[in-house]
């Protein structure tokens, strides 16, 4: 891959690479909506509230994308350059003849309902399409977040069953929805051994 992740932008926001520089925004983010999370993230260790912490995290994503593995994106709003407002990874990407990636996402509680995820959601999918050349792009969700749902099927992805048990969050195994999009311009061609 390209050694620098490329940002991405929509009509209302930036789409910028993880990076270690970003982690004091990252960390305001996290503390912001520390209680929002709660439910959907797994228990946070002791210094996962730290500075340190997200500075640690941010190198990782780096290394993810120099080697292959994913991409994340801090999302902030044109009007508030520098404010964290979201996050959206690609991960656990993998290639030969499945050419596929999970994604996952979380939007500050102050910006929900305005769309914005749908718009940066879609430039990330198109992104993992037509950059990262993928076929599939996976995205699970627990059965009552029904605002994930509402935006997955939005976004066209299709569900595909369901995972008891899958993650384990907030305390407790969390059963999922697993649902994938499809790349429909996918160049079909054999892969070369």
């Amino acid at each position: 891959m390209a050694t620098s992740q490329p940002p991405l932008s929509t009509d209302r926001l930036q789409l910028l690479p993880a990076e270690s520089a970003w982690a004091r925004a990252v960390l305001d983010y996290q503390q912001r909506n520390r209680e929002h999370f709660a439910q959907w993230e797994p228990t946070p260790g002791g210094m996962f509230f730290s500075e340190f912490f997200w500075s640690m995290r941010m190198r990782q994503r780096e290394e993810d994308w120099r080697e292959g593995r994913g991409a994340t994106f801090l999302l902030m709003r044109d009007k508030e350059p520098g404010r964290v407002i979201g996050m959206i990874t690609i991960s656990n990407i993998v290639r030969g003849v499945f050419q596929a990636c999970h994604v996952g996402y979380n939007l500050d509680k102050d910006c929900e309902g305005q769309g914005l995820m749908r718009e940066a959601l879609e430039a990330v999918v198109q992104f993992a399409f037509i950059n990262l050349r993928l076929h599939r792009v996976q995205a699970n969700y627990q059965p009552h977040n029904v605002r994930s749902a509402a935006l997955l099927k939005r976004l066209g992805f299709h569900i595909e069953g369901h995972a008891k048990d899958y993650l384990f969050l907030d305390g407790a195994w969390r059963d999922h929805v697993l649902t994938s999009r499809i790349n429909p311009d996918y160049d079909s061609k054999p892969l070369q051994a």
